[in-house]
């Protein structure tokens, strides 16, 4: 898989694909990451990307030659005129859709995402318009580019990408992972203990030592029971989401004992700190 990366700024990116799981896919092959400086598809002595916006206001907006340039080096024609459904051009922007992993789950199935790093008060819409898929943004929160988006972005798809992850499966039981009937259950008819998240968040993890600061590890997690187990990490998913993040749960398919789960947790203030 391909990452393209358009950006005014490219040294922001020293260091961030040189290190743990990206660097590894990188060095195997398994993905590929360009970036390209849009002050080299300017023809004036300034490099100028910006200009000031039709309308007034305040700030500048990056302009459409630089971009549209960029792009065509590329071999990205404008969206009307391509004919390749496996590449995505996208736009990271404050007035994007909100990336999820559910979008990272499908963009790992391309074989070629570009991203554009927006700046200063934003990009010319019309490159928007002509040549971007989508626009991305990755929070409720203005940053000063697109280039730690583009980041994050690469970071979530390309460790969904087969072969990156040292165990696949680590991909299915995570936060907004997989629903659990989506997943192989346990080899040789061993009860899985494992539960996937269906798009709520992830069970709590305890390793090695088992008691610490007076804390003690769950006794249910040491029992070897994997039901037990599963059971108690359903709870727990359930827990954390209706505390965290209860938004998730309007969306998830959830079954008549899960229902059942967070209505005690709802009407029992010793099972949750506290529920907004």
């Amino acid at each position: 898989m391909r990452f393209d990366i358009i950006t005014i700024f490219p040294e922001l990116f020293t260091g961030i694909f040189e290190n743990g799981i990206i660097r590894r896919a990188l060095a195997e092959g398994l993905v590929e990451v360009d970036i390209h400086d849009l002050r080299a598809f300017t023809h004036d002595r300034h490099r100028t990307v910006d200009d000031r916006p039709f309308g007034g206001g305040e700030g500048m907006v990056l302009k459409v030659e630089p971009l549209a340039e960029a792009l065509a080096s590329l071999g990205i024609a404008p969206k009307a005129e391509r004919e390749t459904p496996q590449t995505r051009v996208i736009l990271l922007s404050a007035q994007g859709r909100p990336f999820n992993q559910a979008m990272a789950r499908e963009m790992s199935g391309l074989d070629r995402v570009v991203l554009i790093c927006g700046r200063y008060e934003g990009v010319d819409e019309r490159i928007s318009e002509i040549y971007c898929d989508q626009e991305l943004s990755i929070g409720d929160y203005v940053l000063s580019g697109g280039e730690l988006a583009a980041a994050v972005v690469i970071d979530a798809v390309m460790r969904l990408v087969p072969g990156v992850l040292g165990n696949q499966a680590s991909g299915e039981f995570e936060s907004f992972g997989v629903q659990d009937a989506e997943i192989e259950s346990g080899a040789d008819g061993v009860p899985r203990s494992q539960y996937g998240a269906g798009g709520l968040l992830d069970y709590p993890h305890y390793t090695r030592p088992a008691e610490f600061a007076g804390r003690q590890v769950p006794e249910v997690l040491v029992n070897g029971d994997h039901r037990q187990i599963r059971h108690w990490r359903r709870e727990q998913q359930l827990r954390k989401t209706l505390l965290n993040r209860p938004d998730l749960l309007e969306k998830a398919e959830l079954s008549a004992e899960d229902r059942k789960i967070l209505e005690a947790m709802r009407a029992s203030a010793l099972n949750l700190k506290s529920i907004q």
